[in-house]
């Protein structure tokens, strides 16, 4: 639908043509007094009819005034300002900075045109005294014939020195010039777009002409959602676990007891990790009822933390219960491979099991390219009669194998409840470093006998980040650029539906 104003433009268009055999949009927009982008629409509009006007593009560098040079021409130039502005008798030249802001460059221009000349040996300090009677504003002349664009007679010298004093600028006008097209007529008459089913019945559409239909069209492209970067991965993640056999564990608790995030573990109450500076912990509820829990299980660790067992002689401390109770959001969903593995231990005849998990986990982080105090982690754990370090390493590399991440190294590392343990690396192209990825390790006996596996039974298992791999297989060197309030959500668009890897 062509509104009446874009009418009104085409009728003035096209009887211009008509008189004068041509326009120039710019030119005609200024004669009118209106937006250029009113007439460029409306010379469009003509032209989306058919050959009723020819049009050709035309771009002229046009010298335009700034908004300093607007000013010189209402008030005059600032030499000439301040040349009206000293009196007869001088004026002490300390002085001449009081006579405004543009005094300095006024009194600089108005001494070099020989305007004003100074006594220094004047009584009081140095005086301005005026040097002639009548003065020609030239500076202003100028930009008054620039403003009417008629500045033929300016020399290009005289021009750079206005843009040097930034009175006037070069401003690029693009435009077009207008002439008559093979089948030009003073009124537009414009082809249906749409065979409605009004002018089906009513049989109007025999009278109608109609545009041409382009087969060639691709169509209007349709909103559609996006998945993010991290949830392509986890899927990935998800099915090449459910490929290899595992079973997924329920995660939907992000409140967790001490008990079971940390104390079940063979994590001491007085380790680093439980402080305020590394886990959020709640205040309201502050703390959880256990009471779900059989007291053996409850005496069994408490044990296994004052006095050891199983080879180990324990931390040697009085363990609390009041400790245990603490509530805190999950800094690892170990948490729930605990719970899982305590089931498990449950049953008459052990049965082995594979479990995986991808939920969330909260830790007390100081936020920088790769960290978050919020991430994922992907949790996996395998439970078997006599398995060992060897089998978890080759789980690992099978893992990363099928996700397409292939340069994996293992360091030796120390954590509460595995022994051997190791951290896993994977090289980030990106970042152009070896990052790390995840920690794994073999279940010390510690955290699976007061359970009530059987002794043979051994118990690999791995946390892996969810937001690095995908950094990695994504190339995004800032975990903030992946995740939070600052996403880019272009970033979502475009990235691809899945990245295929040599």
């Amino acid at each position: 639908m062509v509104s009446h104003l874009t009418q009104d433009f085409e009728k003035l268009i096209l009887e211009e043509i008509e008189n004068t055999g041509k326009l120039n949009t710019y030119e005609f927009a200024k004669d009118l007094q209106r937006d250029h982008q009113l007439i460029v629409g409306a010379v469009k509009s003509i032209q989306s009819v058919g050959e009723v006007i020819s049009t050709e593009q035309r771009q002229d560098d046009r010298l335009v005034l700034t908004d300093e040079g607007i000013q010189v021409v209402d008030n005059g130039s600032h030499e000439a300002v301040l040349f009206n502005c000293i009196p007869a008798e001088g004026l002490p030249q300390a002085d001449i900075k009081k006579l405004g802001p543009n005094a300095s460059i006024g009194f600089s221009k108005a001494m070099s045109s020989g305007w004003l000349k100074i006594d220094k040996n004047a009584e009081g300090g140095p005086r301005v005294y005026r040097k002639v009677e009548t003065i020609e504003d030239n500076v202003q002349n100028s930009l008054v014939e620039i403003l009417n664009h008629d500045y033929k007679n300016i020399s290009d010298a005289k021009i750079k020195e206005l843009k040097k004093r930034k009175l006037v600028t070069t401003q690029v006008i693009k435009s077009f010039d207008v002439t008559k097209g093979s089948n030009f007529s003073l009124s537009v008459h414009r082809l249906e777009a749409d065979l409605t089913a009004d002018l089906l019945t009513s049989g109007l559409w025999k009278t109608l002409s109609f545009k041409p239909y382009n087969f060639d069209a691709l169509g209007a492209t349709l909103p559609s959602g996006h998945l993010h970067p991290l949830m392509k991965v986890r899927s990935q993640f998800r099915q090449i676990f459910l490929e290899m056999g595992f079973t997924e564990m329920p995660t939907n608790n992000f409140v967790e007891s001490s008990f079971w995030n940390f104390d079940t573990l063979f994590q001491p109450q007085q380790h680093p990790a439980r402080d305020q500076h590394d886990t959020f912990f709640l205040s309201d509820p502050e703390f959880a009822k256990l009471e779900e829990i059989p007291a053996s299980y409850i005496e069994g660790v408490k044990d296994i933390h004052e006095h050891g067992g199983f080879g180990s002689q324990g931390y040697q401390y009085d363990w609390k219960i009041i400790e245990a109770k603490k509530n805190l959001l999950r800094t690892h969903t170990t948490a729930v491979s605990s719970r899982m593995l305590y089931k498990l231990a449950q049953q008459e005849t052990f049965t082995p099991a594979k479990f995986f998990s991808i939920d969330r986990v909260f830790r007390n982080e100081t936020l920088d390219a790769t960290h978050l105090a919020e991430f994922h982690q992907i949790e996996g754990l395998v439970a078997d009669r006599n398995i060992t370090l060897g089998d978890l390493i080759g789980t690992l590399y099978e893992f990363f194998k099928k996700l397409g991440i292939k340069k994996l190294r293992f360091k030796p590392a120390f954590n509460p409840y595995t022994e051997p343990s190791m951290e896993v690396f994977s090289y980030h192209e990106g970042l152009k470093k070896w990052v790390e990825v995840g920690n794994s390790g073999v279940f010390r006996p510690e955290m699976l006998r007061p359970m009530g596996l059987p002794e043979d039974v051994s118990v690999i298992a791995w946390g892996l980040s969810l937001e690095r791999p995908t950094m990695i297989k994504y190339g995004i060197s800032n975990i903030r650029d992946l995740i939070g309030h600052k996403v880019d959500l272009n970033m979502v668009y475009n990235n691809p539906i899945c990245v295929l890897e040599a």
